[in-house]
Parts: C-alpha cells; structure tokens; sequence
C-alpha cells in the first residue's frame, strides 16, 4: 500500500511538473519596428521571394513571387517600409486552371513587378 502511494505521488509531481513546463512557453511573433524609429532584419520574416516595390504618394505596395501557390501573387502596403500588410494576390486562380489544379512545382508565376499609371496599378 506504501508503495503504491508513493507511486502515485511520484505520477502525480512529474504530471504537475510536466504541464507546468507547457503552460509557461508563450509563442511570439516577429515585430520588425522596434518602436523607437528603428527597426531589426530582417523586415518580413516570411517568404517573399522576388519583390518588386512602388511608392506613391506616401505609401508603399510590394508584389512577390508566388509560383504555383494560389491565390497567387500577394501585395503588401506599408507607410514606412517597415509595418507591412498583407491586402490582396494579384491572382486568385492561375491559368490554365486544369493545369494548375495539382501542385506543378517549378511552374507558376515569379519575379513580377508591380506599376501605377494613371490610377491604375
């Protein structure tokens, strides 16, 4: 009976112990702005390959690759080049679309650019 109590006592601490250690991580997420007018690289901690930005007026708009990944194409805007948003794809489906139904890896669309003329992008 001692033993068995002591078992359970020693199940019950490495438990305690065990969700105690799970319950203290807290995930963070990558902030670029340091608050104070500067700012830690790099920028966009995600895949972004390829980008092409734009300024008009004040604000900035940047497109980059997104090969066979759809919606495809994602544009950002920022105010400072450091703050960005995702706000849209240029693409939400890639033609041929019976073609681009399955993952075509080394297919798709990169390097793009991105232009404003006369209010249009």
């Amino acid at each position: 009976m001692n033993n068995r109590r002591t078992i359970l006592l020693m199940i019950a601490c490495f438990l305690a112990i065990f969700v105690q250690a799970q319950s203290t991580y807290v995930s963070k997420v990558w902030v670029a702005d340091n608050g104070n007018g500067t700012y830690k690289n790099p920028v966009l901690n995600a895949d972004y390959s390829d980008p092409d930005a734009i300024r008009v007026g004040n604000d900035f708009y940047m497109i980059s690759s997104s090969f066979e990944d759809m919606p495809g194409l994602p544009i950002l805007h920022s105010k400072d080049l450091v703050n960005w948003t995702l706000i849209g794809h240029a693409l939400k489906r890639q033609p041929p679309f019976e073609h681009f139904a399955v993952p075509q890896h080394g297919n798709g669309v990169w390097a793009p650019s991105i232009r404003y003329h006369n209010n249009e992008f």
